[in-house]
């Protein structure tokens, strides 16, 4: 009978389910109608913006803008978007919100020029002067002047690409802009985010993106999507990226048809080019009447860099309310139906789902709504992966974390105490014909798992150092920045330094119950036990040791200091497992390969690159560590 009741449940369940999807969708259909139209921006240009206003007219309703590069199709007042019924956007109809969405200047049926992470201009002085934040306040005008039951409170959101526009909204300054939510925000292409990490060129992410459509020319304003010109014909990543070979051979596939390609080219270091981009630099901006929660994925491919960055620029120059949400999450996965893992590994509830019910709606009903109480949000809300648990801080980083230097040693070994001999080091050499995969299966394109991936197969390279601890006998919290603090000579003139920061599951680990022993994403059962989870890996190119703006060759084989961040972790290493670091000089097709010589990287030739020879020392006088950020 018990048995009876569980099956006739589940029907129930799964039926009801299905039916709530389809009345969803009738429901928007029922509730919201769609205009679409043209906004005119103060210098005439008319950008694209879809409306989904409710009909409901007993209440006056707040307004939630999106802002895009990436189209707010479908196009055509009698089609709606399935984000609104399958996706969290769902909530804020339920709850009655007018959303917007915009086709940024210059893109997809908006008119005017598109310019990649357009700068913020300070000062304004005449109608012509516009960036994407003037574009953001003459949208908000008019929404609260022209749309009829408006109550005049506007909020702005954004994933990515739009997190950055979301980031620049929040710099208009327009008084019906109450809360914005900057969600993995591009934040800075040469430091961290997306297509360079510390100036190494993440070129399997940068080829794709721009070869892949997006970057090509739109003469005029369109709703159909452009067609990808550029084929590379392969089923292996590595193989395809090694055989297209040094940066040069990229540039002639792709023609000069691609403005910001080129420009990437024509920018190999930190210049003021790249800091207009920047937009940490201009967040002092944000008035105080503008509140900001910045949210972002600890296991974001993509803009990890980003999401620290931003929430701790604003916290820094801005007088506003300002907080952080960080979960464990890929790109985006805060605002999916299913948190409950990312590749083999477990985080032990649906945290997308707690996210979206406990913190954002509530975050935007408040101050759009004047709905609810936040006042037991805080500062930062922060989970954390081993130990899988929500913590709450009143900074972050938090301020009882301290940061504890963790040392190489001989033999492999990790290890609190500076090692006491005299002369020690680890060699390996760094062969670009050969370089070290950053996953171990075969792809065409980049995953979103490799940032917990398995690092077995590193492991047994013998152009990646493994050092590790023995055994914890207690819990190890880290929460905040790590810093790789190395002693490396070379025998060339520059190279990178990989440093991955690793958890060693015991030997014997499985998670509770069958069901999630399996790898969803890869269909099959995969091994946990000696399971080494990727918690944080992060690349710098050596030459920019000293200075991202003045990079300086390396003497060969002269001892010399190569210091970095990795972007803020925060995980358990639970008690019985290890940890673990891994140092390459290599990391692809992830990140494009340095040739070895100090050289303008973006136009050397095949015949540049060479093979490395490199030393990391752990002595008592070159003593190289790992600052961890260990939380009390």
């Amino acid at each position: 009978m018990r048995n009876l009741f569980l099956l006739i449940f589940a029907l129930h369940f799964i039926l009801s389910g299905k039916a709530q999807n389809e009345q969803d969708s009738a429901w928007i259909r029922d509730n919201y109608v769609k205009k679409e139209m043209y906004i005119t921006m103060r210098d005439g240009v008319k950008l694209f913006t879809a409306l989904y206003v409710p009909k409901d007219a007993t209440e006056k309703h707040p307004i939630l803008l999106m802002r895009t590069p990436y189209s707010c199709s479908p196009y055509g007042e009698n089609k709606f978007p399935a984000s609104l019924w399958l996706r969290h956007l769902r909530y804020y109809a339920r709850e009655n919100y007018v959303i917007a969405f915009q086709d940024v200047r210059g893109r997809w049926a908006s008119e005017g020029t598109f310019v990649d992470v357009r700068p913020f201009n300070p000062n304004k002085k005449t109608s012509q002067d516009i960036d994407e934040a003037s574009d953001t306040y003459d949208t908000i005008d008019w929404l609260v002047k022209n749309l009829e039951n408006n109550n005049g409170n506007v909020g702005v959101m954004g994933i990515s690409y739009p997190g950055f526009y979301s980031t620049m909204a929040a710099l208009s300054g327009h008084p019906a802009l109450k809360a914005v939510s900057p969600q993995a925000p591009v934040t800075d292409w040469f430091m961290g985010d997306d297509f360079h990490h510390n100036g190494a060129f993440f070129i399997m992410d940068g080829f794709a993106f721009y070869s892949g459509g997006f970057g090509y020319p739109r003469p005029v304003p369109t709703k159909v999507a452009p067609k990808q010109s550029i084929q590379i014909p392969d089923n292996d990543n590595y193989d395809s990226y090694l055989h297209i070979g040094a940066l040069k051979n990229f540039m002639k596939l792709t023609g000069d048809s691609l403005l910001f390609w080129k420009d990437l080219y024509a920018h190999p270091n930190y210049d003021d080019w790249w800091k207009a981009r920047s937009i940490r630099n201009f967040v002092n901006n944000v008035p105080a009447g503008t509140a900001t929660l910045v949210v972002g994925g600890l296991f974001d491919a993509e803009d990890c860099f980003g999401a620290w960055r931003t929430y701790g620029a604003i916290e820094q120059k801005a007088k506003n309310n300002n907080r952080l949400v960080m979960g464990p999450w890929y790109h985006g996965q805060w605002s999916s139906l299913n948190g409950t893992h990312l590749g083999n590994v477990q985080f032990g509830s649906n945290t997308s789902i707690w996210y979206q019910n406990n913190i954002e709606i509530p975050y935007f009903n408040y101050y759009l709504k004047g709905k609810g109480d936040i006042s037991k949000l805080a500062e930062a809300t922060v989970f954390f992966s081993g130990a899988n648990e929500w913590k709450q801080f009143e900074t972050w980083p938090p301020a009882d974390k301290k940061e504890e230097p963790i040392y190489l040693q001989p033999g492999g070994k990790l290890g609190w105490q500076k090692p006491a001999v005299k002369t020690s080091y680890s060699e390996y050499i760094s062969d670009p014909a050969h370089p070290v995969p950053y996953t171990e299966n075969v792809h065409f394109t980049r995953t979103r798992d490799y940032m917990t991936d398995d690092q077995r197969f590193a492991s047994r390279r013998p152009d990646v150092l493994t050092f590790e601890t023995d055994e914890l006998g207690n819990d190890l919290t880290l929460a905040g920045t790590v810093v790789a603090d190395l002693l490396t000579s070379i025998t060339t003139t520059d190279a990178d330094f990989v440093v991955k920061l690793i958890d060693v599951f015991p030997d014997d680990f499985k998670y509770p119950g069958a069901a999630l022993n399996q790898s969803r994403d890869a269909g099959g059962a995969y091994p946990m036990g000696g399971y080494q989870m990727l918690v944080r890996g992060e690349i710098m190119r050596g030459r920019y040791r000293k200075s991202f703006t003045a990079p300086e060759a390396f003497k060969p084989n002269k001892i010399e200091p190569v210091k970095f961040e990795l972007p803020d972790v925060a995980h358990t290493f639970k008690k019985g497992h290890r940890l673990m670091i891994q140092i390459q000089s290599s990391w692809f097709p992830l990140v494009d390969r340095n040739p070895q010589q100090f050289v303008n990287i973006y136009e050397c030739n095949d015949s540049d690159f060479q093979k490395a020879a490199i030393r990391i020392y752990h002595d008592g006088t070159n003593s190289s560590s790992i600052v961890l950020p260990v939380l009390k």
